[in-house]
């Protein structure tokens, strides 16, 4: 591969890939203290936004304000280059609301890159790693395609969707990463002699198109929040919304136009053997999955501000360039339009994340962690919260310190994870808020009150930025207090607010509290008769109050399940475990739990194909059994 390798630079941590992943990773474990280096195949890719220039959505969102809960940097680049800012789901309860913001793909990539360059203990090399170095199981460094052996203790795995990657337009197919940036093409080999399972996935993008092209009065338009929230809770300046995005739709003459040629799709023609995103399908499958819809949504947006290129979310295709051209031109506002970067399918190659422990640290090699796409996810917000677990993790391991795993009950970073190595995938996986079971507690807006203390620990959140938690938190507190405490006497005005929401007058004093908790009652419609409400107070902070109280019986609980789990959580099992002298557990449950190796029995309940009936065989064996088999209760 390569025939002379001469030494370069010693490090603790490497991480490759300067995506979303490896931003974050590579943050994290610079900041905890440890030398690393970040390698990249080109540094103007670093934080690239090769599909939608946007960040959040629906539970994204809640990723995003959890990794910048403890200490991540995503949100604060989200925060500072977003051209519209919108909050999905707002008709709906607050467990989904979800932000979403698009982004200047430019200035966000500049504003990551800048961040990088002025981290301490980090370097940004650009060079295309094509060998991890492993003595006896252990991670010794890397080595790149220019024969560098740079010495480091831990590997983080970023590589996006750049390893082993081929780009697919019709009957044109060649090897490149995004936007035509070289891919990596001789890692994948290296991964699979160093024993790691490998697998091939594919997404897709739509067309960019030339704005002047383009005849908005046939579009719908779709223009920011009134109101805008941020996703870092340090962002204290106003988000502007600078531009605005469209809604178009697919026609029976688009459907038709795919339908003629699908036979010249690399998707249906067999020449793609990569498995796509089931919840971010092309084009071309959304017509013949759902041959029954008579139309397709689709969304117009700005790359940013001084570009004129318009992404069309909801379209992306492995066509050919002629029937792109032809299929967008059949949608009404697109008659003329011209595409300035066409359509594509890509493959790459990633991992089975049931080859991961929690920490995302491989259990074949000790020192090497995966986050983002070599995982199996699909998006930038579930790669830069894998990425920041396994940078912490990474740097712990140098340090010496204590693993780092968040819980399914404490955020969708800790489901993210667990759900990848304890259920893997099949394809890409993708965040979505009905994959938690407790997301009524796991809402946006409290993400800071459940991650920041953790953030603070690791050392991950300074003095300023965890002064403002704690003056955030004791607001709340105090303005939870009040409401609690607040008598409005009866009264023409009060019984006209009910009145006005089809609710009986009162005869009585009633507490704010009270008053809150009637159903379509909020604090905005009791301001004038709430006397007592302070002035100065923000919005954010009545906000969550009033999410506290309407929802406070469906949240205990939640919290009464999330206290059962917790003990199956603690009681942890042992590597050595040999689950096959377990008598009474199934044989397939006993393969199952073989192969994935859980560490707790909660964790062991949640693999698929071990069903309650196992799980209560194994917990009665291990209590007969505790001492013997080297598991342990986790009173921590």
């Amino acid at each position: 591969m390569i025939n002379n390798v001469f030494a370069m630079q010693k490090y603790d941590v490497i991480v490759i890939g300067a995506g979303h992943a490896g931003i974050e990773a590579a943050l994290a474990s610079a900041r905890l203290g440890v030398k690393t280096a970040v390698f990249t195949l080109s540094l103007d890719a670093i934080g690239n936004l090769p599909c939608n220039p946007s960040i959040g959505g629906t539970a994204k969102g809640h990723l995003v304000m959890e990794v910048d809960a403890l200490g991540g940097e995503i949100g604060k680049a989200a925060d500072a280059t977003t051209i519209q800012s919108r909050m999905l789901n707002k008709t709906k309860g607050p467990a989904v609301h979800s932000l979403r913001v698009q982004s200047d793909r430019r200035k966000y990539s500049a504003y990551m890159k800048h961040v990088l360059e002025m981290q301490a203990n980090l370097d940004i090399i650009q060079s295309e790693v094509v060998a991890i170095s492993v003595s006896n199981s252990d991670i010794n460094g890397v080595i790149s395609r220019l024969g560098g052996y740079y010495q480091a203790k831990c590997v983080v795995v970023a590589t996006g969707t750049y390893l082993g990657a081929k780009i697919h337009i019709g009957d044109c197919n060649y090897l490149s990463g995004p936007d035509n940036v070289m891919a990596a093409t001789l890692l994948t080999e290296n991964l699979r002699l160093l024993g790691l399972p490998m697998r091939r996935f594919k997404t897709g993008t739509p067309a960019r198109v030339h704005r002047r092209s383009i005849d908005f009065r046939n579009l719908i338009k779709q223009s920011g929040d009134e109101e805008r929230v941020p996703f870092s809770f340090m962002t204290d300046y106003l988000i502007n919304n600078l531009v605005d995005c469209y809604i178009a739709y697919t026609n029976e003459q688009t459907h038709q136009t795919i339908r003629d040629n699908l036979h010249r799709s690399p998707l249906y023609g067999g020449v793609i053997e990569g498995i796509g995103a089931r919840y971010c399908p092309s084009i071309e499958d959304k017509v013949v999955r759902f041959p029954e819809r008579k139309r397709h949504q689709m969304f117009i947006e700005p790359c940013g501000i001084d570009t004129d290129e318009m992404y069309l979310q909801g379209m992306s295709s492995s066509l050919p360039l002629d029937v792109q051209l032809k299929m967008y031109r059949t949608i009404k506002g697109l008659e003329n339009v011209e595409i300035m970067r066409p359509a594509y399918a890509i493959e790459y190659d990633c991992c089975d994340p049931l080859t991961l422990y929690p920490t995302l640290e491989s259990k074949m090699i000790a020192g090497l962690f995966g986050a983002g796409q070599f995982c199996g996810t699909s998006g930038y917000e579930e790669a830069a919260a894998q990425g920041f677990v396994a940078g912490v993790n990474a740097a712990h391991k140098v340090l010496k310190k204590n693993k780092f795993t968040l819980t399914r009950n404490t955020s969708y970073i800790g489901t993210l994870i667990d759900d990848l190595v304890t259920k893997g995938v099949q394809d890409p996986y993708r965040m979505m808020t009905s994959r938690s079971e407790y997301r009524l507690i796991l809402r946006q807006d409290n993400a800071d009150r459940r991650l920041c203390e953790t953030g603070r620990k690791l050392g991950l959140v300074d003095d300023t930025r965890y002064q403002r938690y704690l003056d955030n938190k004791q607001k709340l507190e105090n303005e939870l207090l009040r409401i609690k405490k607040t008598v409005i006497p009866p009264g023409k005005e009060l019984n006209r607010v009910l009145h006005e929401h089809g609710l009986e007058p009162v005869r009585t004093g009633i507490t704010v509290e009270q008053l809150i908790r009637r159903p379509g009652i909020s604090y905005e419609d009791i301001k004038e008769v709430d006397n007592t409400r302070p002035e100065s107070i923000k919005k954010t902070i009545t906000d969550r109050a009033e999410v506290e109280v309407k929802y406070e019986g469906y949240i205990v609980r939640q919290a009464a399940q999330i206290e059962k789990q917790k003990k199956l959580e603690k009681m942890l099992l042992s590597e050595k475990l040999d689950y096959k002298v377990i008598p009474g557990l199934r044989l397939e449950a006993a393969e199952k739990l073989e192969k994935i190796k859980p560490v707790s029995v909660g964790q062991a309940s949640r693999i698929s194909g071990v069903n309650p009936a196992d799980i209560s065989v194994l917990t009665i064996w291990l209590k007969k059994h505790q001492h013997s088999y080297n598991g342990k209760t986790n009173d921590g």
